[in-house]
């Protein structure tokens, strides 16, 4: 698209671990929500439901199918409307978050529009977002539950989903900009030509995410990351380098 204009950034914007610390205390307790889960579904009364089984089948189907809760909708006809009330069922939200201060501030110095894109589901979204006191600063609330191409659930990192989420917004990919701290998200989004942040600073050593996802040994920016910060606090810093990455 050679006379292409750039047009003010659209903003894609993770939630966990880009615009707060989930791995704080968050994502332990999803995670414990979601062994407790899964060792129901495996539960047939007859093979011990062990550690082993419980982690195998939790991290086989992230690698398989890019979310856990995909492939326990298909080899075991798991509702996803309750596996995500019943895996972000958390008794006190606000003392377990923690986050930094002036992100409001940030991201109205940030030009253009913001759209949040998370996996998690709406209603924790929601209440996460009502702690931050952020949901002012953007244009739409996209959550798993609206995460659905041929109605099929299709969350990230689904090219798919990117694909007609840009169509549904009228937005050219390489105007658009996503903001956050899981690769594989990233890496599709580049294959889209979507402008790429990675959001370092919540990544814990030795640590397994809610999908199984390890922390890279090192920090080392991949190709199709066009830019790697500590915090989102240093996106206006570097914004120069996203437009020249188009």
């Amino acid at each position: 698209m050679p006379n292409h204009i750039p047009a003010a950034p659209v903003w894609l914007f993770d939630l966990d671990n880009t615009l707060h610390d989930a791995s704080h205390a968050i994502f332990p307790a999803i995670s414990a929500n979601m062994n407790t889960y899964i060792a129901r579904v495996l539960d047939d009364g007859i093979t011990p439901v062990t550690q082993a089984r419980v982690d195998a089948a939790r991290l086989g189907y992230w690698k398989k199918y890019g979310a856990t809760l995909l492939g326990l909708m298909r080899h075991h006809a798991v509702d996803a409307a309750e596996f995500l009330r019943e895996t972000h069922d958390l008794k006190d939200l606000r003392a377990m978050m923690r986050s930094e201060t002036g992100l409001g501030r940030l991201l109205q110095r940030l030009p253009g529009r913001k759209i949040l894109l998370t996996n998690a589901p709406r209603d924790y979204s929601t209440h996460v977002m009502r702690h931050l006191d952020l949901g002012r600063h953007f244009a739409h609330h996209i959550a798993i539950e609206q995460m659905h191409v041929h109605r099929q659930l299709r969350p990230k990192p689904s090219k798919l989903m990117l694909a007609r989420l840009l169509r549904k917004h009228g937005v050219v990919a390489r105007d658009c900009i996503l903001v956050e701290d899981t690769l594989a998200n990233l890496k599709s989004a580049k294959q889209l030509g979507i402008r790429t942040v990675w959001i370092t600073q919540y990544l814990r050593a030795s640590e397994r995410s809610t999908l199984g996802m390890a922390r890279p040994r090192r920090l080392i920016r991949p190709d199709y990351v066009d830019v790697k910060v500590k915090s989102v606090r240093q996106l206006p810093q570097r914004l120069q380098r996203l437009r020249s990455s188009i």
